[in-house]
């Protein structure tokens, strides 16, 4: 069943006193629910301008995005952000930042710290309640980004290479503990990387993104079994879809 509808989406950005930029130009995408989907391509051709769509933190020039069969008119409580730069409040308290959404919806008090309790302990941050961003490593804040996001139960999740800042091995561990969370809350997922080897251990399906102004170029199943563990990535099966990820934007690359 179709969730999430993007049909011939033009976007393009008219800075003053430079050329105009087409991000994305008749850029068409269908998404189901409870998917997860990645999307890679090369720098620049529209991959985060399109989960801003999405967001709803830009319009578009032409097309439109639907959820659910509504038109997004604008930002709202069924879809939630987690960026690369943690976007983290260094004021506030790992328990503030996860309650930050509930508190700006009206969330009493006393039910947004539970809610908030529990998502710090699903993302495996209990006894850092009370530490600052600046007491925490790139992981852990990464992780406070994930329960922030998750804490007003959006239905949609978008990613805007979330793990880009960490180092490889905490990298690892927060793709096993994002699966490990969506496979529990199977939110609809719209996942930014430029990670070939990410996008094809995390995914239902990869989206290639064309070379700007994007376009969908191709969309590759993955047809590996769940729940996934590091070891699948040594097998044959994992290494020849990377090896057709790598083929379909290998091209791109080459125009960028």
């Amino acid at each position: 069943m179709v969730y999430i509808q993007a049909r011939d989406l033009v976007v393009t950005f008219r800075p003053a006193n430079r050329p105009a930029i087409t991000a994305l130009q008749g850029f068409g995408l269908e998404v189901a629910r409870g998917e997860f989907l990645s999307l890679v391509g090369p720098s620049g051709c529209g991959k985060s301008t399109f989960l801003n769509l999405v967001l709803g933190l830009l319009r578009a020039d032409a097309g439109e995005v639907r959820i659910d069969g509504r038109p997004i008119a604008g930002p709202d409580s069924d879809r939630a952000m987690v960026f690369q730069e943690f976007g983290l409040l260094p004021w506030r308290t790992v328990l503030a930042n996860v309650e930050l959404g509930l508190e700006l919806k009206g969330v009493p008090p006393a039910a947004r710290q539970r809610r908030a309790l529990e998502l710090i302990q699903t993302v495996g941050l209990s006894g850092f309640e009370r530490h600052y961003p600046h007491e925490l490593s790139g992981g852990m804040k990464q992780r406070v980004g994930l329960a922030r996001a998750l804490a007003t139960d959006p239905e949609v999740l978008l990613m805007d290479e979330p793990f880009a800042a960490l180092d490889a091995q905490t990298r690892d561990l927060m793709q096993v503990e994002l699966l490990q969370v969506w496979e529990r809350s199977k939110k609809t997922v719209l996942f930014v990387t430029h990670s070939i080897e990410e996008a094809a251990y995390l995914s239902d399906r990869v989206l290639v993104v064309s070379a700007r102004p994007g376009r969908a170029k191709e969309v590759i199943p993955v047809r590996l079994p769940r729940p996934r563990d590091y070891e699948m990535r040594l097998s044959p099966e994992f290494n020849e879809l990377k090896l057709r990820i790598w083929k379909a934007l290998k091209e791109e690359l080459a125009v960028s």
